[in-house]
């Protein structure tokens, strides 16, 4: 599976232009298909960096890398995946959940 397709690339805001903006939308969630960590991107650097929200032992905003998520296997070795039906949408949220 094509994690970043270049419809999305053309979606996702550059980096630190969301700064200013209180709840940001959120426009992709990758996640391991086996366990529950997910990453949810809201700016992209147009190479390899991502900033928004990883849940994982816990919610929190910073930055992962396409190339992390493309080469990190799950515990039962499954990769990650871009969940298709995603609907962008606020950070808050995703925050609620």
């Amino acid at each position: 599976m094509e994690l970043l397709t270049k419809e999305l690339r053309g979606k996702l805001p550059p980096l630190y232009s969301q700064e200013e903006v209180k709840d940001p939308v959120v426009i992709a969630k990758f996640f391991y298909p086996n366990f529950s960590w997910t990453w949810y991107a809201i700016e992209f650097d147009g190479n390899d960096l991502f900033y928004g929200l990883v849940d994982g032992f816990e919610k929190e905003l910073g930055y992962f890398s396409l190339s992390e998520l493309q080469n990190n296997k799950g515990k039962l070795g499954l990769p990650v995946e871009r969940d298709w039906y995603f609907t962008p949408c606020r950070l808050s949220e995703i925050m609620k959940e």
